[in-house]
């Protein structure tokens, strides 16, 4: 067992990690190169836990038997790199995790799709009386939840960042959604070590264990032709009819069972291939049929995820601050057939927006570009859209989206960027997004 555990970054994931450790009997150090949040700190100290904030001490670092590196602290980091230079092992919080627990898991990732499918699966497995938990970009770490083991599932959502740190997880149930470019400045702007790292979640899957994936991603045909596949796969489809679940008409044909589309809270073709990845898992794990459909009807989906904010004099306002990147707003623009104004723009990691141009040319009237800077952006459409206006102000760019619209139009925020430009997170940028709205919203009912 290894003795000195070193925690790198104190947000949720780290703080979590050192509790668990310090649970577990580990000499516990905890380092932070920026300020530590008061919430993690007063649960650092409760537990008389050694740390250090501000600073990144590597003489002390590089003692560790183990490092636990929280998924925002890039693998090229100096204190990472050293480390790896000494043959220290670094680790995700994920994977310490899973080594102190007896839970068996169902693991997700994907570019898209991976909360709302991990939401759906964990809401599908309890409605189905399924002693089960949910973690990974979700609520409470993982770390922090088994330090009473007492669940027997859990539903992981995983990004590259946190598969990148896993060696040992053993998922029985794995499912990969889709692999398109994004987050490419933490890969030397490499899709393929992007692409890598997303398949890292079925290294260790063995012959009785599930991988549900997506047919139509020829990313994913050409990374699973190159591996050895000894487990069981099933895969879906919007395209194939042949295909474990696939899109039949106004149903989801899912292995022996039909699901009617006017069942799904979820809409748009992406949300029928998460919802396709779910109800397959929970089938493999011996869910009743009936007890699924019903779990299908009651669930909703979580905020800033295609969210109806509100509607004014007909004009809907729809909530996507989740997606950023130009894949998540192919699916968004692809789900409505009213006309749009689009707000779109912030922090661009790398996008290519020529996938995009179809879709706009037909859907899109107007582009509100809301970020510091807007030239990439503007750029890639001004050829296309005649109505294109920039702010770096929220309530600017809901005020002129609804000035370019009509009844029956959509204005959709579906960023395709980062948000760290103006807002904390995209949930602040969603947020501040719906409060715009309302406000907005009363002023032209004040008007009238």
């Amino acid at each position: 067992m290894h003795k000195y555990i070193v925690i790198l970054g104190a947000g949720e994931s780290g703080t979590g990690a050192a509790l668990l450790a310090k649970s577990r009997g580990y000499d516990v150090f905890v380092s932070d190169s920026g300020a530590i949040a008061d919430k993690y700190l007063k649960d650092i100290e409760k537990y008389h836990i050694r740390y250090e904030q501000g600073v990144h001490s590597y003489a002390e670092i590089h003692k560790a038997d183990m490092i636990v590196k929280s998924p925002g602290i890039p693998e090229n980091a100096g204190v990472v790199s050293e480390a790896k230079e000494r043959q220290i092992p670094v680790i995700s919080e994920i994977e310490f995790a899973s080594m102190h627990t007896r839970a068996k898991f169902i693991a997700i990732t994907g570019t898209n799709g991976k909360t709302t499918t991990t939401r759906l699966t964990y809401h599908l497995l309890k409605t189905a009386g399924f002693d089960v938990g949910i973690a990974g970009n979700i609520g409470d770490s993982l770390a922090r939840q088994v330090i009473v083991d007492d669940k027997e599932w859990y539903v992981v959502e995983l990004s590259s960042f946190q598969l990148d740190g896993m060696h040992s997880f053993h998922p029985k149930v794995s499912i990969l959604l889709n692999i398109t470019p994004d987050h490419l400045d933490r890969y030397d702007y490499d899709f393929d070590r992007y692409a890598a790292s997303k398949f890292r979640i079925i290294q260790n899957l063995e012959q009785a264990d599930y991988l549900i994936y997506l047919q139509d991603d020829e990313v994913i045909l050409s990374g699973l032709k190159k591996s050895e596949t000894r487990f069981i796969t099933q895969s879906v489809s919007i395209k194939t009819p042949h295909a474990f679940a696939s899109v039949r008409e106004l149903h989801l044909q899912i292995g022996e069972l039909q699901v009617s589309i006017s069942d799904i809270p979820l809409k748009g073709k992406h949300n029928f291939i998460n919802v396709m990845c779910s109800v397959t898992a929970v089938l493999d794990l011996g869910a009743d049929a009936g007890k699924v459909i019903e779990g299908l009807k009651s669930y909703q989906n979580a905020p800033h995820r295609l969210e109806l904010i509100d509607t004014i004099n007909g004009v809907l306002f729809i909530n996507d601050s989740k997606a950023t990147n130009v894949a998540s707003v192919y699916y968004a623009l692809d789900t409505y057939d009213n006309p749009l104004t689009w707000i779109a723009g912030g922090i661009d990691k790398g996008n290519n927006y020529d996938k995009l141009r179809p879709l706009v040319e037909k859907k899109v009237q107007s582009l509100i570009c809301l970020g510091v800077d807007n030239s990439k952006l503007r750029e890639a459409f001004q050829d296309v859209i005649e109505k294109i206006f920039e702010t770096d102000n929220i309530k600017e760019a809901a005020r002129k989206a609804y000035e370019y619209s009509q009844k029956n139009d959509v204005v959709l925020l579906s960023p395709a960027c980062a948000s760290f430009d103006l807002f904390k997170n995209y949930e602040d940028r969603g947020n501040q997004f719906r409060e715009a709205v309302r406000e907005l919203k009363n002023k032209v009912e004040l008007i009238q």
